[in-house]
C-alpha cells in the first residue's frame, strides 16, 4: 500500500495541460482535412419540400452537398446511456442524419462540404429552401393543446413523449387522501395547506471547447471518428446504428476534452461525420459547429415547471406533498423521460412525508431546442421546486427552515422503496450543521428579520440528495487494464473519460494505492481509442470513481497478486501471503523488509530464459450498488431592490460524499459547481419567441457569470466512509450544481418577503416582484 488516496496530489495532465502540451481533437486534425458545416432550417416547425442547390455547388472549393432526401433511412437514438438487449431499457430513435421532418429552428437538413470553411458558409448561405410550415409549439401548454400537430407521428399520437405517476407511502396514495386522513388525525385548524408554481429555465452547458469532430475511412471500409466526447464507445455503437453499419466497422477516439457537463453524454455529430466521410472517398472531413449552432443545435437543460402541493402541520411536520412536472424536451427525445422522471423520484426522496407524496411527471416535445443531461440530470430542477416549496411552508406556519428541514429531512438509512436506492452513510445533518454554524444561521436570521429601506440582507438554505451512477435504473459496468512495464512501472487504461473533473488522476491514485506500485510510475492513458481502450460507457451520473473506480481496483489486485506470484518465484519459492508490494519495492508483509525492487522483478519477468511471462491484469465491474450523496448551501445575500440587483456576500457548499479520493480535486469541482448555480440561479435563460426563433443564442446576450460576478466561494466536506465505494468514496461530480439557486431565492425570500418563484431572478424580475409587493 501507498496510502495515496485521500491526499491532495497534483492533477496527473497538469503540466500537459498549462503547457499546452496536451492535445484535442482539432490538434490532431490531418493537413488535408475537409472542413463539412451543417445547414440549419429557418422554421421552427414543418416539412422541406425540396433544395435548390445551383448557386451553392458553383461555390469555389466546394466538394459535395448532402440533403436529407440522401442520407441513410435510419432511425437512431442520441443519448448517452447503457444500451439494453431489452427493448424496454432502450432510448427512442427519433432521429434521423438530416431530418426532412423539420422540429425546431435550426434542424439539420443538408451539410456542405469543401474544401476551407469559407467555402462551406458561403455555399451554405446560398441554399435556397422550400418548406411546408406547421405552427411552432414553444411550451408546454401549446405542444399538449388538444389541436397541437404530433412532432413524432410514427411514434406517438400526441407530442406527451411519457407521463409516469409515482408514489411514496402507500401505492395508491393521493394528496386529497393524504389531506383527508390528516384532517381526521390533527384537526383541520392545526393544519396548513399550500399550493405553489415553480418555473426553471432552459440552459445551456457554455463548455469552453465547441463540439468537433473529424472522420475518416481506411480502404477497407472502417470509419475513425475523433471527437471531443465524454461516451466513446456508445458513440460508436450510435454511429453503427445510425450508419447500418456493424460496430467492429467503426472506430472512435477521444481525445483531451474541454468540458461536456452533460451536452457531449449525447451523441452530438458524430454519425453525420462518419457518413460524410464516406460520400467523398474516404477523405478526413472535419465538423465543427459554432457557439450559436452549440447552443440552439446540441442540447439544453430542461426547463421544468412544477406545480407543487404541501400539506404540514402547524408545529412543523410535513405530512404529504404533491407534484405535477413538466419537462419541455425540445424537438427530439434525447434522454426522454429520464430526467423529468429523476426530478420526481427525488422531490419525493429528500423529505419524510408521513403520510405520502404524490408525483405526476410529463416530458413533452416541444419545437425548441433539444433537452438533453446537463450536470445534476433533472435534480436541480428538484431541488429548486422542493427547496422553495419548503421555506414557503414555513414561512405559513413561522417555522424556521433549518429546524424545519433536520425535523423533516430523509433520514439515515432511508431506501428508495422504487429502486432500492439505500443512504448506506448518512452525514446530511451534520451537513446542514456545519453550514449553519458557518454562514451563522441563528444569528443573521435574528439580525436580518425586520428590516426596511431598498438595500435589505437575508440568509437562505437548501438540501439535496444525489444517487451515484445509474444502477439499478440501467447497466453500470467498467473495465480496467493494467500492464506492466519493463521497469516496474504500469500502463493503466480504461474506457473512462476525463473531461477536466480530475479522473485520471483519482484513478491512477487508486491504481498506486492498491499495487504498491509509486504514483509517479503510473502512466494513465488519457485517450480513448474504442479499438484498444477497455469497455466503459464514459463519464456521467457521478458515477466513475465508483463504478470505475471499483475496476481499477479489482484491476490493481489481481495485478498486484501476479506480481507477488512472480515474485516468489524468483525469490526460491516463498509464498505470496508473507509478502507486499510498497513503493515499488517486494517488502516482507509483516517486517516491511525489502526484499526485491519492482525494476528487477519486471526487467526478469520479460526476459527471463526460464519463466518469461507477461504481468497484466484485466477486470470488468459489474455494478450492483448504490449509494445517496448529500448537502447542502447556505448564502448570505444583499438585495439593492431599486436596481434588482442581488449581491452574494458569502456562500458555502457542504457535501457528504463519502471518503474523498483527492481533496483539492474535489474543492476544484466544488467550486465549479457552485459557479453553475450561481449563473442557474441568477443570470442564465435560453429564450425562444412565440415564432420557435432563438433571441439569445451567443455569449454577449446569453448571460453566464464572469470572474467579476463570482464572490469567493467555500467548501466545506463531511468524510464518512461509504460501504459500497471501492475507497468509501461515492458521487460528488454533479451534485455541487444542485442547491445553490434554491439556496439565494430562499436568502431573498428572507431579506424582501418576496418569494420568486421563477429563475433566473433577474433584475427586471426582482423589481417587477418588489414594485407588486409595493416595496419599490
Amino acid at each position: 500500500m501507498n496510502n495515496i488516496v485521500g491526499k491532495s496530489v497534483t492533477r496527473v495532465d497538469a503540466y500537459a495541460k498549462v503547457t499546452g502540451e496536451a492535445k484535442y481533437t482539432s490538434d490532431l486534425e490531418p493537413r488535408d482535412c475537409l472542413c463539412a458545416r451543417v445547414v440549419h432550417s429557418t422554421i421552427a416547425n414543418g416539412l422541406v419540400k425540396r433544395f435548390d442547390l445551383e448557386d451553392a455547388l458553383k461555390v469555389p472549393g466546394v466538394v459535395k452537398i448532402v440533403t436529407c432526401f440522401d442520407v441513410p433511412d435510419y432511425q437512431f437514438p442520441t443519448a448517452g446511456h447503457p444500451w439494453s438487449v431489452e427493448a424496454a431499457h432502450q432510448d427512442i430513435g427519433d432521429r434521423k442524419l438530416l431530418n426532412r421532418r423539420v422540429r425546431l429552428y435550426g434542424d439539420d437538413i443538408a451539410a456542405v462540404i469543401a474544401s476551407d470553411d469559407v467555402a462551406c458558409q458561403q455555399a451554405a448561405r446560398l441554399i435556397k429552401v422550400e418548406y411546408e410550415e406547421y405552427k411552432p409549439m414553444v411550451t408546454v401548454e401549446q405542444a399538449m393543446a388538444e389541436d397541437a400537430t404530433p412532432l413524432h407521428p410514427d411514434l406517438r399520437k400526441d407530442n406527451v413523449i411519457v407521463h409516469s405517476h409515482l408514489t411514496m407511502g402507500p401505492e395508491d396514495f393521493t394528496f386529497e387522501e393524504g389531506l383527508r386522513e390528516a384532517e381526521e388525525k390533527y384537526g383541520k385548524e392545526n393544519l396548513v395547506v399550500l399550493e405553489r408554481e415553480y418555473h426553471t429555465p432552459r440552459i445551456s452547458h457554455c463548455h469552453i471547447e465547441l463540439p468537433v469532430s473529424w472522420a475518416y475511412q481506411e480502404p477497407g471500409g472502417k470509419i475513425t471518428v475523433t471527437s471531443s466526447t465524454q461516451i466513446p464507445h456508445i458513440v460508436r455503437r450510435v454511429i453503427s446504428q445510425a450508419l447500418g453499419l456493424p460496430v467492429g466497422k467503426i472506430r472512435v477516439i477521444k481525445p483531451y476534452i474541454g468540458g461536456g457537463f452533460g451536452n457531449k453524454q449525447d451523441v452530438l455529430y458524430e454519425p453525420l461525420n462518419a457518413y460524410l466521410t464516406t460520400v467523398v472517398g474516404g477523405r478526413p472531413v472535419r465538423l465543427e459547429i459554432s457557439r450559436e449552432e452549440t447552443i440552439y443545435g446540441t442540447r439544453t437543460r430542461h426547463a421544468i415547471d412544477g406545480k407543487c402541493r404541501a400539506l404540514a402541520t402547524k408545529d412543523g411536520k410535513m405530512l404529504a406533498r404533491k407534484l405535477e412536472a413538466y419537462a419541455n424536451n425540445g424537438g427530439y427525445a434525447s434522454h426522454g423521460h429520464a430526467i423529468c422522471a429523476n426530478c420526481g423520484n427525488v422531490f419525493k426522496d429528500i423529505y419524510q412525508d408521513r403520510l405520502g407524496a404524490e408525483i405526476d411527471c410529463y416530458t413533452v416535445w416541444t419545437s425548441t431546442a433539444t433537452a438533453g443531461a446537463m450536470r445534476g440530470y433533472g435534480i436541480p430542477q428538484a431541488a429548486f421546486l422542493s427547496e422553495c416549496l419548503t421555506d414557503d411552508v414555513c414561512r405559513a406556519i413561522g417555522a424556521d427552515p433549518l429546524a424545519f428541514r433536520m425535523e423533516n429531512c430523509m433520514g439515515e438509512g432511508f431506501v428508495d422503496p422504487a429502486n432500492g436506492i439505500t443512504f448506506h452513510s448518512y452525514g446530511l445533518k451534520k451537513c446542514m450543521e456545519e453550514g449553519a454554524k458557518y454562514i451563522g444561521w441563528e444569528e443573521k436570521r435574528r439580525a436580518y428579520a425586520n428590516q426596511t429601506g431598498p438595500v435589505r440582507r437575508g440568509v437562505g438554505m437548501a438540501i439535496f440528495c444525489y444517487k451515484t451512477g445509474v444502477y439499478p435504473i440501467s447497466l453500470e459496468t467498467a473495465s480496467a487494464r493494467m500492464i506492466l512495464n519493463q521497469d516496474g512501472s504500469m500502463q493503466l487504461q480504461l474506457g473512462a473519460t476525463e473531461i477536466g473533473q480530475g479522473a485520471d488522476t483519482a484513478f491512477s491514485q487508486m491504481a498506486a494505492e492498491t499495487t504498491g506500485i509509486s504514483l509517479e510510475k503510473v502512466y494513465i492513458v488519457s485517450k480513448q481509442d474504442t479499438d484498444t481502450a477497455p469497455f466503459d460507457t464514459g463519464a456521467y451520473a457521478s458515477r466513475q470513481t465508483y463504478v470505475t473506480g471499483m475496476a481499477v481496483k479489482k484491476c490493481a489486485q489481481q495485478l498486484k497478486a501476479r506480481i507477488l506470484d512472480y515474485a516468489g518465484f524468483m525469490l526460491g519459492g516463498r509464498p505470496a501471503e508473507e509478502m507486499d508490494v510498497a513503493h515499488d519495492h517486494i517488502v516482507e508483509k509483516a517486517t516491511g523488509k525489502e526484499l526485491l525492487d519492482m525494476e528487477t522483478l519486471a526487467l526478469t519477468a520479460f526476459y527471463s530464459l526460464e519463466r518469461s511471462e507477461h504481468i497484466t491484469a484485466e477486470v470488468t465491474n459489474q455494478c450492483r450498488d448504490n449509494s445517496f450523496s448529500s448537502g447542502c448551501c447556505f448564502v448570505e445575500v444583499e438585495v439593492d431592490m431599486p436596481l434588482g440587483q442581488v449581491t452574494v456576500k458569502d456562500i458555502v457548499n457542504v457535501h457528504d460524499s463519502g471518503m474523498l479520493i483527492n481533496p483539492e480535486l474535489a474543492e476544484a469541482q466544488v467550486h465549479g459547481g457552485m459557479s453553475m448555480g450561481l449563473g442557474y440561479g441568477l443570470s442564465e435563460e435560453f429564450l425562444y419567441n412565440d415564432a420557435g426563433r432563438p433571441l439569445n443564442d451567443n455569449l454577449l446576450d446569453y448571460k453566464i457569470p464572469t470572474a467579476m460576478d463570482t464572490p469567493d466561494l467555500h467548501v466545506k466536506f463531511i468524510q464518512l466512509e461509504d460501504p459500497t465505494g471501492p475507497y468509501g468514496n461515492k458521487s460528488l461530480g454533479e451534485p455541487p450544481a444542485i442547491p445553490v439557486a434554491p439556496a439565494l431565492r430562499n436568502a431573498v425570500l428572507h431579506a424582501t418577503g418576496v418569494a420568486m418563484d421563477t429563475i433566473p431572478m433577474t433584475p427586471q424580475r426582482l423589481i417587477e416582484a418588489f414594485q407588486a409587493k409595493g416595496l419599490i
